[in-house]
């Protein structure tokens, strides 16, 4: 199971990558293998301010709809257009190519972010 050290986690199997105020979100490589593959990504929150927790949209695999929740609070700047014709980069990289959103935010990300150790510990 790929998990990067670099990276930030949810219990909720999104990771998050902090630049300044701009953090780039996805899911994990843990939650794309249990989805299986994915068909369809739907974002809607361009341009939203959201809460922490908040859905900032939905993915749809072969056998079920699951929604993704924002790890922290913040404006969605853009999200990864490719993911409308190529859905399956999700499962093909997660981390990379198959990201999901960018958003903004202020202050210090919420203190309920996992480190890689902790969330290696969740997905046992």
């Amino acid at each position: 199971m790929n998990v990067p050290n670099e990276l930030k986690y949810t219990e909720d199997h999104e990771w998050i990558k902090i630049d300044g105020n701009i953090a780039t979100i996805g899911i994990t490589d843990y939650a794309q293998g249990e989805l299986g593959d994915i068909v369809f990504v739907e974002i809607e929150t361009e341009g939203e301010d959201l809460d922490e927790g908040e859905v900032f949209g939905t993915i749809e695999a072969v056998k079920t709809v699951s929604d993704l929740f924002m790890p922290i609070a913040g404006e969605v700047e853009s999200f990864n257009s490719e993911l409308e014709s190529n859905p399956e980069l999700v499962n093909e990289d997660p981390y990379g190519k198959g990201w999901m959103i960018k958003i903004k935010f202020e202050g210090e990300p919420g203190e309920a972010l996992l480190d890689a150790d902790a969330y290696r510990e969740v997905i046992g």
